[in-house]
């Protein structure tokens, strides 16, 4: 494939836009801004003429890799306000991770199509509860034990490297059904993020391997050129997003977070049509 074609540098361009986009989501949302980076991905793969059998597959899985970063990023920027729930953190230590490792497995047997299924309804499902008006509603007001929190951890790390995210998404709902705050919650997605890229990372390249029709520098399902045109890009912003977050109102947040979602999923959906 020539990498000077206007389509690619097109992909590039825009790529590059999407990375200023996701790491100042990052660092806002404790994200690792894999909710914008997947559907661009996706579509400019498409642009550059990638297989449809792998264009979901590549996309999720380079997200990771930019996760990687990204969350290693906006971790320690969140980590020195000091609001992140470490005894939480001590039972995702193994569950999350292993739930990546299972996602891995998952994502060799299964269509493009169902990759995007289960990203837009899971992005769906969190934004109508988030703009629903119903934000008071919590499960309770104490986080579930150690066995509660592993399962849900291990469903987190499953979902989330599925829908090629670092788990912002899911670890903010958990978190803040128990009426911890929003701040905290943000903070301690940072984290899960870091335990969910990583090993989604390696997962994805071995899920990969061998497959063809893949784009240039991808081992696996990960594509290594876009993974250095981001990054720079991401690691720069996500200490913007952070700050902002920090000055926000509780209730902007949850708003604006839950309208995001829902033009993600939107997007997904369509692409099923």
């Amino acid at each position: 494939m020539d990498l000077l074609t206007p389509e690619i540098i097109g992909f590039g361009v825009l790529t590059l836009i999407s990375g200023v986009i996701a790491g100042f989501l990052a660092g806002l949302f404790g994200i690792g801004g894999g909710a914008i980076l997947v559907p661009v991905f996706y579509q400019m793969l498409g642009i550059a003429g990638i297989a449809d059998g792998v264009r979901m597959h590549v996309a999720v899985g380079t997200s990771l890799a930019i996760i990687v970063a990204t969350s290693l990023r906006s971790f320690f920027s969140h980590r020195a306000y000091g609001q992140m729930n470490d005894a939480l953190l001590k039972t995702f230590l193994i569950a999350v991770p292993l739930g990546a490792l299972a996602a891995s497995a998952v994502t060799a047997s299964i269509s493009g199509a169902t990759l995007r299924a289960i990203f837009a309804t899971i992005a769906i499902l969190i934004a109508i509860r988030l703009l629903s008006g119903r934000l008071d509603f919590s499960l309770g007001n104490q986080l579930p034990g150690i066995a509660g929190r592993s399962v849900v951890g291990f469903l987190i790390g499953l979902l989330s490297a599925l829908m090629g995210i670092g788990g912002g998404v899911l670890t903010n709902t958990f978190m803040t059904l128990y009426n911890r705050p929003m701040k905290e919650a943000v903070s301690t997605s940072a984290a899960v993020g870091v335990l969910i890229a990583v090993p989604g990372l390696f997962g994805y390249i071995w899920a990969g391997w061998g497959e063809s029709g893949l784009p240039p520098f991808s081992l696996g399902f990960v594509n290594f050129l876009t993974v250095a045109i981001v990054v720079p890009v991401t690691l720069l912003m996500a200490p913007v997003g952070v700050s902002l977050a920090h000055r926000l109102p509780e209730r902007s947040m949850r708003i604006g977070f839950g309208l995001f979602l829902l033009l993600v999923s939107a997007r997904f959906f369509y692409s099923l049509v």
